[in-house]
């Protein structure tokens, strides 16, 4: 198994135990800061969690890609495919629905706002953990 091969399911790993942790416990805390300090907590949240989740994609991203394009003996291209299709929507749903949620919690506490997030965060959370299974796949035939 190349490195490149490793470091994809480390990465796709790593990014699943990470947005679990997120779903079960970072984000049950938000309904419980007070809401007279939420902009400012959500604030920090918001700068803290891009330190680590911008790694990961930005690891996925590549390993994804030198993966499709090389395509090294052993890889089986249809799992790395849905690989690529379930960060692609982990992104995609970042990016539309949970960046714009919490830029509306940046003002304070919104409830409907917090909804959007949780359900876009199940999201993540499932293509996350689907992600992990096909990497599997992928790289380990």
């Amino acid at each position: 198994m190349s490195a490149v091969a490793v470091a994809h399911l480390l990465l796709v790993g790593g990014y699943a135990g990470f947005q679990w942790t997120v779903r079960a416990l970072v984000y049950p805390q938000f309904a419980a800061v007070p809401h007279g300090s939420f902009a400012e907590y959500e604030s920090s949240h918001s700068r803290r969690i891009a330190r680590v989740v911008g790694p990961l994609f930005a690891g996925q991203l590549g390993t994804t890609g030198w993966l499709l394009a090389g395509r090294p003996a052993g890889v089986v291209v249809p799992a790395l495919v849905a690989s690529a299709v379930c960060l692609a929507v982990v992104l995609a749903v970042t990016g539309l629905v949970a960046v714009p949620q919490h830029r509306v919690l940046g003002a304070g506490f919104d409830r409907a706002a917090y909804a959007r997030l949780l359900r876009a965060d199940d999201v993540r959370v499932a293509a996350a953990t689907v992600n992990v299974v096909v990497s599997a796949w992928a790289v380990l035939g």
